[in-house]
């Protein structure tokens, strides 16, 4: 790991001494992005956790834009396993913790009531990358999970690149390769507020919000998708217009009981598969922050925060229900369970390839 010539000092405050230890026998190190116009990012190799985003406001001021911890410590021995986080092998839901590739049945951990969650009970979360940083915005992580690593099939070779860009874009580029035929549905799971993170953190429900999509994945009371594909038009999951995230989330809607407020799959408008389009656009009124995000996968999982318990973070700030929203470009939940959905099979001599990026202004 090579971190000596990039400074780590940082406008969140974050110390580089309370990053730095080993775990599973790798060392574990805090690393800064920033560019030219001030933008700054602070993520460590430990899950690929992003902590700290500062982003500026209308008047130029900046603030910490998603929730995160101060140290290693909290970050192992938190509340919230995926804050930040890089999601693997799987991200969002398989039914039950089962699958059927080829014939052969796949049994994953029960991590989520009856279902297998976000990879399972040491994900891609909860392991230690290889770290590179090659210039100060960018961030290269490199990470071999084992054939059977959490009940999952092939040996798969990932390699994922943060970079910062002049355009004020933080951009994720994934790549995987597999020596068996798998599934491999990678993501992240950063939680942001763009009023900036306090004590407590306010709730984003007074939030702006459109999401480019016209259709979503219904789900049943334990959050699996029920197989169909329905549009959003005269729903209270319609966000094809911008309207505050709050407007419908208290209403006594089976999707909204189900998910506990908004935890659902939007199927990204796209003109063909894998094109790198707009997914979503995220403002506070407040601060003019805004949020665009671009992705090259088939759907994107809008959660509201629903079950954040209002525990403390990073700079002593808190994170009380609904204080966040996730943007989590995805393949569709349990898609190896539901063959008509778009297929997240990897095989060998494939090369998985995926492309996020979310984009910091401020609205006029």
């Amino acid at each position: 790991m090579d971190n000596k010539t990039f400074s780590t000092e940082n406008k969140c405050g974050l110390k580089q001494k309370d990053f730095q230890t080993t775990i599973d026998n790798k060392p574990v190190d805090l690393y800064v992005l920033r560019n030219s116009k001030g933008l700054e990012i602070c993520a460590t190799n430990y899950g690929g956790i992003v902590m700290a985003i500062m982003a500026p406001d209308k008047n130029g001021e900046f603030a910490n834009v998603v929730l995160g911890h101060d140290s290693i410590e909290t970050i192992v021995n938190g509340p919230e396993p995926y804050l930040g986080a890089t999601i693997g092998r799987y991200g969002n839901r398989i039914a039950n913790g089962k699958f059927t590739l080829d014939g052969k049945e796949y049994d994953l951990a029960i991590n989520n009531g009856p279902n297998n969650l976000h990879g399972g009970i040491k994900g891609f979360n909860k392991v230690v990358w290889d770290a590179e940083q090659p210039n100060d915005h960018t961030l290269v992580l490199k990470y071999t999970s084992a054939d059977g690593e959490e009940g999952f099939p092939g040996k798969v070779d990932v390699v994922m690149t943060y970079s910062l860009t002049e355009d004020n874009e933080f951009k994720i580029d994934y790549k995987a390769t597999t020596d068996k035929k798998t599934y491999v549905n990678l993501t992240n799971h950063a939680f942001f507020n763009l009023a900036g993170i306090a004590n407590p953190t306010p709730s984003v429900e007074d939030h702006e919000l459109m999401i480019n999509a016209d259709f979503y994945t219904p789900i049943d009371e334990v959050s699996i998708p029920t197989g169909e594909i329905l549009k959003v038009k005269g729903t209270v999951m319609d966000f094809t217009e911008s309207k505050l995230i709050g407007k419908d989330i208290n209403e006594k809607d089976q999707q909204l009981i189900n998910g506990t407020g908004y935890d659902h799959n939007y199927v990204v408008n796209k003109k063909e598969p894998g094109e790198l389009a707009f997914a979503a656009v995220y403002t506070d009124p407040a601060s003019k922050r805004n949020l665009k995000v671009f992705t090259t996968e088939p759907g994107m999982q809008l959660y509201t925060g629903n079950w954040l318990g209002g525990f403390e973070g990073i700079g002593g700030a808190t994170f009380p229900a609904r204080s966040a929203v996730c943007f989590e470009a995805q393949h569709f939940p349990d898609t190896p369970n539901k063959p008509f959905f778009p297929s997240a099979i990897l095989n060998p001599g494939e090369e998985y390839s995926q492309v996020t990026i979310y984009q910091f202004g401020v609205a006029e």
